[in-house]
């Protein structure tokens, strides 16, 4: 039986956000001054926009309203994603990372950055990125067993070689419409 008011909470949130086609990520509720602050991440295949956070946001709170879970304290309740930097706990989240770079400490103490290629329940292939721009990039399964813990990492400057064609094209068509 949850024993914790966060565990609690979590208990009450999991079923609205199955129904909303979202999966909960994060619980965390704080003591802010005189007020409780309860902070609810949650996250879809595709991502999550504004419009689903802010309905989930309506359902958590007449949820919270009709329970007791708050008491009769204030609380000021944030509904929101998990954000670029992501951690990747679960297999969905390596999914969901497909494509994107990640920073990666194994179990042995090694680290590395590597690009997740795909995934599934036991673990991601990989392409591990050389050190310092030195190699070419090599792929590695790895097995999530072999994972103390990762994060995905923001890339600024990222050529995505499918908008690099796309944009081609386009200035083609471009130069042709000129040429006529």
């Amino acid at each position: 039986m949850s024993t914790t008011p966060t565990d609690r909470l979590r208990t009450l949130l999991e079923p609205l956000a199955a129904e909303a086609g979202l999966d909960l990520e994060e619980v965390k509720v704080t003591q802010a001054g005189s007020r409780r602050q309860v902070q609810i991440d949650v996250d879809a295949d595709g991502g999550v926009d504004l419009d689903a956070i802010a309905e989930f946001s309506r359902l958590v709170g007449q949820a919270l309203d009709d329970s007791d879970l708050m008491g009769d304290a204030p609380y000021v309740l944030e509904v929101g994603s998990p954000g670029a930097e992501r951690p990747l706990n679960e297999p969905r989240h390596w999914r969901r990372a497909t494509g994107r770079l990640a920073a990666i400490k194994l179990v042995d103490g090694a680290e590395l950055t590597a690009r997740v290629l795909e995934s599934d329940e036991d673990g991601a292939l990989v392409e591990v990125q050389p050190v310092k721009g030195r190699g070419r990039p090599k792929e590695r399964r790895l097995e999530f067993a072999e994972i103390a813990r990762a994060r995905v990492q923001v890339e600024f400057n990222r050529k995505d070689e499918e908008l690099l064609d796309a944009a081609a094209d386009i200035a083609d068509t471009d130069e042709e419409e000129e040429e006529a």
